[in-house]
This record gives C-alpha cells, sequence and structure tokens, in this order.
C-alpha cells in the first residue's frame, strides 16, 4: 500500500523522534527506512490551556519532532529531510491519561476506564526541514486520530495481574491492546493501529495530501474513502519530497507513468532483513568500541576530536574516525563541530564502572559467545558442542571449561551482575513476596537480585548460595546502605551440598542451562528442602507459542546449543515441571517483553 511513496523517499533522510517500538514496528512494516533520534522534550505542558485533548496530543507531538530538528541541525553535518514526532493519550470525562508512573497509578487509571468507553488520541506532526546560509527552516503538518475503545467489566483480581505483568507500565493509559491488555477490551470503533501508538491509515492520507492536493496534474483518483490509491503517489520523484516541489510533480506525471508500474510490481524493499545480515557488523563496532574503553574516556575528556581519542587510546586516526562515525550512526556517541561525546544511551549502560553497565555482558560476548558461534553451522549438523563452549553456566564443571582462570571468571560474574542490575527490579517486584520472611537464592552470583528483594522486604533475609569460586570475587561487587545486612553469601554446590533453610527458593536464569534430567533433580532437592507453604521464585526467559514473540529465547536456547544440552522452555512445560514437584499453586507474571517470573508454592499442608 505504501510501497509506491517509500520507494520514492528511500533517498531521504526520515527520522521517527520517537523510542517507541510499537510505532517503529508500524512503520517499519510498512516499508519505510528512518533513524530513531529519541525526543528530549519534557512532557510538562499545561493541559487546562488546551480546549480539547487532541489539540494537547498534537501540540506534544510537534515540540517532540521540532526538539530532535533543532538537535540534529546543531549536531549534525546533514539536516534530515523528514521528522515523524508522535504522541498518544487516553482519555474518559476529560482526563487525560498518560503512562502511569507506577503500579498504583496504572490500578487509578484502569479502574477509571473499567467498564466504560474511553477515546485514544493520537497527534502526529510532520515536519519538513530545510537548512539554507547555516539556517533551520521548518514546513509543519499536523493531524490527530481518534478511536473509541469500551472495557469490559473485570474484576478487580484481573486488573491487578494484568499490572503485576509489567505491561501496563510504558503506555498510555496504562493498557497495550495489541498485547496482553487486548484481554480488557470488549470493542473499539475506528483504526485498530491508532491505539498501539500510530494511526498508519491517517499518516498515509496526509502524506498524499501534502505532495498532491486537488487539483494536481495527472491524478487519476481524488477520493479516498480509506487508503490512497497506488495511483495517488504515482509522480513523486526522488528530486521532490522533501522540498514539497509540486510544479516539478506535475511535470513528470505522465512521463514516468509506465515506470512507476513497472516498479509496482516489484517487492517491498527488504530493509529488515538487509539490516538482520549486516547486523553482526554493528556488534562487532560496539565490542570494538567498548574494548578500547572509548566510552569511559570519552565519559571524563568529551568532547574530543577523533585524532586526540586515537592517540588517547593507541589506535590509527583513519580507523579510529570510521569506527567513532559508526558509533555516531548507531546512536551510541554524538557529533558536533567540538568532537565526539557520549550519547545518553552510552552514558547509562556502556561505561565500564557504571551502576547499570552492561559492558560485562559486552566483553562475555566479544571474548567467547562471538567465538562459539563461529561453529554453529557444525554444532547444529552435530547437535552439540564440540569443546567450544560459549560461557554462561554456573556449574562447576561447565564455569572451568568455559572460563578457565580468574580473570574469565570475573567476566562471567560481571556480565550476570549487569544483566542482574537490569532486571532486579521487574523479578522483585512482579509478585507478592511479603510473606516470606527468609530466602535464598541458588546460584545467586554477584548478589544483585538479594540486595533488590532486601530492599523491597525490609522484612527479608536472603541468603546467595553459589560455587566457592564464586562467592570468593562477590566482595568488589557489593553496594552499601543498611540492607546489606540482611544478604548473606553461603559457598556450595545446589546439586551436591545440603541446601540453606528458607522460606522461598529463589532460581534466576538457572534452569535453561540443564537438560531435564538435571532440571529434574535440582527441584526435587529444592521441594525436599521447602517447608509446607513454602515457595519458589523462578525467573526465566520463557518460549512463547508465538515464534516471533519468542525470538529472544529461541535464539537463547540456540545459543545453549553451544553450552549444554539445556534451554528454555515453554511457561506450560515450566508449570508441568514445578507441579510434578509439589508446587501446586502457581503464578506466572510477565516482565518487559522478554522476562518471565513464576511463584510457585507447596501446600501449606
Amino acid at each position: 500500500m505504501m510501497y509506491p511513496v517509500i520507494r520514492k523517499l528511500q533517498h531521504k533522510r526520515v527520522v521517527l523522534a520517537s523510542a517507541s517500538p510499537r510505532r517503529q514496528e508500524i512503520l517499519s512494516q510498512a516499508g519505510l527506512r528512518f533513524e530513531v533520534v529519541p525526543s528530549r522534550f519534557k512532557e510538562k505542558l499545561n493541559k487546562s490551556s488546551f480546549p480539547t485533548p487532541h489539540a494537547y496530543a498534537i501540540e506534544t507531538a510537534k515540540q517532540k519532532a521540532l526538539d530532535v530538528a533543532r538537535r540534529m541541525h546543531q549536531k549534525d553535518l546533514r539536516t534530515p529531510d523528514i521528522i515523524i514526532g508522535a504522541d498518544t493519550i487516553v482519555t474518559i470525562e476529560g482526563l487525560i491519561l498518560e503512562k502511569p508512573v507506577d503500579k498504583q497509578d496504572a490500578y487509578w487509571m484502569l479502574s477509571r476506564l473499567n467498564g466504560k468507553e474511553h477515546s485514544v488520541f493520537t497527534g502526529v506532526a510532520i515536519i519538513h526541514c530545510f537548512s539554507q546560509d547555516g539556517q533551520l527552516d521548518v514546513e509543519i503538518s499536523q493531524f490527530y486520530e481518534e478511536t473509541v475503545v469500551m472495557f469490559s467489566q473485570l474484576s478487580e483480581e484481573l486488573l491487578w495481574e494484568y499490572i503485576h505483568s509489567g505491561e501496563p507500565m510504558d503506555k498510555a493509559g496504562g493498557y497495550g491492546i495489541q498485547a496482553l491488555g487486548g484481554m480488557l477490551v470488549e470493542s473499539i470503533h475506528g483504526d485498530f493501529l491508532n491505539v498501539v501508538g500510530f494511526p498508519l491509515n491517517h499518516f498515509c492520507k496526509k502524506l498524499a495530501e501534502l505532495y498532491f492536493p486537488p487539483g494536481a496534474v495527472g491524478l487519476q483518483r481524488v477520493k479516498h474513502d480509506s487508503i490512497p490509491a497506488v495511483d495517488t503517489f504515482e509522480n513523486l520523484s526522488e528530486e521532490e519530497g522533501a522540498g514539497l516541489d509540486r510544479g516539478g510533480a506535475q511535470a513528470r506525471g505522465t512521463q514516468d507513468a509506465g515506470h512507476d508500474r513497472t516498479a509496482e510490481s516489484l517487492p517491498p524493499f527488504p530493509t529488515g532483513l538487509l539490516e538482520l545480515i549486516a547486523g553482526f557488523q554493528a556488534s562487532k563496532a560496539l565490542f570494538t568500541a567498548c574494548k578500547l574503553k572509548v566510552f569511559d574516556l570519552l565519559q571524563h575528556e568529551a568532547p574530543l576530536q577523533a585524532v586526540d581519542i586515537a592517540s588517547k587510546i593507541d589506535t590509527s586516526e583513519h580507523g579510529t574516525g570510521r569506527l567513532l562515525d559508526v558509533c555516531v550512526a548507531l546512536g551510541l556517541l554524538e557529533k558536533t563541530e567540538r568532537g565526539y561525546s557520549n550519547s545518553d544511551l552510552a552514558a547509562l549502560y556502556l561505561l565500564s564502572d557504571g551502576e547499570f553497565s552492561l559492558h560485562g555482558f559486552i566483553e562475555l560476548n566479544d571474548e567467547h559467545t562471538w567465538a562459539a558461534f563461529t561453529h554453529l553451522e557444525s554444532d547444529v549438523r552435530e547437535g552439540s558442542s564440540r569443546g567450544h563452549r560459549a560461557v554462561g553456566d554456573e556449574a562447576e564443571g561447565l564455569l572451568q571449561d568455559s572460563c578457565p582462570g580468574r580473570d574469565a571468571r570475573l567476566c562471567f560474574m560481571r556480565a550476570k551482575h549487569g544483566l542482574a542490575k537490569l532486571t532486579a527490579h521487574q523479578v522483585a517486584t512482579a509478585l507478592d513476596l511479603s510473606r516470606f520472611t527468609s530466602a535464598c537464592h541458588l546460584g545467586g552470583c554477584t548478589g544483585a537480585l538479594a540486595h533488590k528483594l532486601a530492599r523491597e522486604y525490609p522484612r527479608l533475609t536472603v541468603t546467595v548460595f553459589d560455587l566457592p569460586e564464586v562467592i570468593e570475587h562477590v566482595t568488589c561487587f557489593q553496594p552499601s546502605g543498611p540492607q546489606t545486612e540482611q544478604v548473606s553469601f553461603v559457598p556450595g554446590d545446589f546439586f551436591k551440598d545440603s541446601l540453606p533453610e528458607a522460606d522461598l527458593y529463589v532460581l534466576s536464569g538457572i534452569l535453561h542451562d540443564w537438560p531435564d534430567e538435571k532440571v529434574h533433580r535440582l527441584l526435587s532437592r529444592i521441594s525436599g528442602s521447602c517447608k509446607p507453604g513454602g515457595g519458589l521464585l523462578v525467573a526465566e526467559v520463557a518460549l512463547d507459542e508465538d515464534p516471533r514473540a519468542a525470538r529472544p529465547g529461541l535464539l537463547r536456547s540456540l545459543s545453549r546449543l553451544l553450552q549444554t544440552q539445556g534451554g528454555e522452555r515453554s511457561l506450560t512445560k515450566s508449570r508441568q515441571l514445578l507441579q510434578l514437584h509439589g508446587f501446586t499453586d502457581v503464578q506466572v507474571a510477565r516482565t518487559g517483553d522478554v522476562l518471565h517470573v513464576v511463584l510457585a508454592t507447596r501446600p501449606a499442608t
């Protein structure tokens, strides 16, 4: 449907001023090729000053896009041709509902919507940018779409179950219609994608209006009841678009008609596939920049020119400049006339000593997993690895095979620690654990999740039980604060040694390391140590029924082929395993897009 206009715009620089994965997916599936530059506009407009909710949404979308336009004009050598901004809000009874700030706020929102009809508005701003004599000029087109949604009458228990899934927290109105939130909706009237986050139908119509106003020469169809017809876009040339040179478009009307009809028979341009094919190059560029400590250097001395960075990290000026520019394109660095500096993303996750650093995880993938995947073809043919395992297992033998030596073991621990810091809050708060007073985290490594559990539940004491060669290195990972007294570390092997006593046992990212035989053995030991009424908290990347939704788990299970005979299991299989070992009451919560958290308890008597 959009292919003709998208084909004509493929040489234009299009920017989406939104970090929303849902908007990115909608536009990508329509064939649009674009960059993502999230807006930094603070959404603090006075709602009461706007005559209608949609006016507020439009203005917010416009300000988001203008913020990106100004920033890119100042920092970039080339101004974007088109910037798209969008803002989605939910309104009911005169109130504007945006994203909830916490679970209680999500409950308040969903309670207001429960059993009632509400409206979803998305404001969209399309900004065409022009740069002349160093000055930025823009032309702004804007519109809004409204969809009416009817919620079913839902029980409080169901609302809280949905809230604990974690899904409401990044969505306007506290629900996502395209995922679990769809179970709350009884009916909709209007554009479904508008509720998801972007009104694609109206967007297409607006493009047709911008490039071909009524009366343009060569147009055969002028009435559009839904999506503009293919020949609406026939005459849009690659030289136009950004400048909206409508006279030139009219002059080409008949000349290119035969060429366009031929092009329409071509398949859609495989943008996503091409990015997938070249994806390893982006990964290796990131790995290399981290290994050279580029982000650490720029955190303290930015902005720096490429020649200065090359001198400080002892690399060639030419090669360093190429690497830095790739990092800019990937959104990891920012570039101005004064030099390079870290992007917000890099400052948060790519510093070796940052609170939420993924530096260790990157190091693990670069030095171990990358090498293991080079043998993937032979491993797939034979069904197992041939001694070239990737790191990822806590078991003593695998740990020694994969990470011989102190440095490699610390590499493994840094990777686990970084990932645990990112997910610990979600795991600790996904389900109510307040009834437990003692917990034992089996294979808890550095204790990142244990400390988060202690912070969330002040009455809870947590024992981290892991191999002696892991426990001896945990000191350098410990935080400060009063909650540290609630956490202790005990060395041991959970397959061989007696498990510490606890009301709640915790397994996070452990079961996928092992085949069913060893999983049964481990669960049997936990069940034997668990008191009546006690529980087992399991956090894993679970496989969805939908293979596309299950992609993270499937990739990890492929990775496990290079390590053990373990792998991710579906929620159904995980539930069956737990029930087989006496954990009859099983609750499940999904946190974010990947992780499932399961609380399984034994009968009280």
